[in-house]
């Protein structure tokens, strides 16, 4: 039976999550793969906690429960280089400037010969191409489910279940929190600030909630998705988009007049210029498929050459899925 050696970093609300499937599945991994898959280190920017043999849950638990330091000499890559894990989940803020820690970590397990596994976007919104290329040269895998609209399939869709046709372009619904906001605001008459304090306090919102109600959430996905699905070279900024704090009351009630529904929709296309994305807010029609994708609920809809066009709808949009999503990546690499 082959070990596998995880380490977590990034280790807040979805590390945790992605620690307590990892402990619900043990026995099923070893059933179904036969492979003993094991939590080793989890690490955060205050520090981390190890063990060779595998953290028990009290043992992870424990350390999660501490209070943080905002000073602290933690060297992450040491710990992570320390570990000798086979596979990292990287769960970290997302930092869309530099790529954060995140990136720091993923290049450091791709140069040890570890696997990574991504929620969090910062790294492959600054330099996919990079990591990408690293991966290949140390004949490692860099799967990135969970920081590609999540539960919702999207990059397992373009490069698996669409492999043998030209994709020619996508459209989607990758941010639940929007897509909250827009319903409410269209069914039940609220602002956009009333809407927005409503998800915060139902948890779909953070604090601030500006990095989904202004468009960048889905223009960090839109990224990824068209630099690993498309083979662009896009970088955030080429990625025009609008916020739903531009959406007034006035544009609810003329929309409700001609029979519109607004939606926050990020997209890419082949063009003859190359490959053209944006996140637009479109009073989209009734007869269009996203119309009755409502509340949190995700969509993407693709346009092929020979496979036609195919829609999927679903997909939670909280912690929990999130890790469910990067641990559907664990099991393509324990597959293998």
């Amino acid at each position: 039976m082959k070990r596998w050696n995880i380490v977590i970093t990034g280790f807040g609300s979805v590390g945790k999550q992605v620690a307590r499937l990892l402990d619900k599945r043990h026995a099923y991994y070893k059933e179904k793969y036969k492979a003993d898959v094991r939590l080793v280190g989890v690490a955060r920017s205050a520090g981390g906690c190890f063990h060779p043999d595998g953290l028990s849950v009290p043992q992870w638990e424990d350390f999660a429960a501490q209070r943080q330091i905002t000073e602290s000499s933690f060297d992450g890559a040491a710990f992570l280089s320390d570990s000798n894990a086979d596979i990292l989940i990287e769960a970290g803020p997302t930092d869309i400037q530099t790529g954060g820690s995140g990136l720091v970590y993923i290049r450091q397990a791709f140069v040890q010969g570890m696997h990574a596994i991504t929620i969090s976007k910062g790294a492959l919104v600054v330099d996919y191409a990079g990591l990408s290329k690293l991966a290949k040269q140390n004949n490692v895998m860099l799967k990135i489910s969970g920081a590609t609209a999540a539960a919702l399939p999207t990059i397992d869709l373009l490069q698996y279940n669409l492999a043998g046709c030209e994709v020619r372009a996508i459209e989607g619904i990758f941010t639940g929190t929007t897509n909250y906001v827009l319903t409410r605001m269209m069914e039940d008459g609220l602002s956009h600030e009333e809407a927005i304090r409503d998800a915060q306090k139902l948890g779909i919102a953070e604090p601030d909630p500006s990095y989904d109600i202004d468009g960048w959430d889905t223009a960090c996905k839109v990224t990824i998705l068209a630099n690993a699905a498309f083979g662009a070279s896009l970088q955030l900024q080429d990625v025009p988009k609008t916020s739903v704090r531009d959406v007034s009351t006035d544009h609810i009630s003329f929309w409700k007049q001609q029979g519109k529904i607004p939606k926050l929709i990020g997209s890419i296309r082949k063009t003859d210029n190359g490959i053209a994305a944006s996140v637009e807010l479109q009073a989209i029609d009734t007869a269009h498929p996203f119309a009755h994708v409502t509340g949190t609920t995700k969509a993407i809809r693709v346009e092929t050459d020979v496979m036609g066009d195919l829609l999927v709808v679903g997909g939670k949009s909280d912690p929990v899925a999130a890790a469910a999503a990067a641990l559907k990546d664990l099991e393509h690499i324990i597959s293998r």
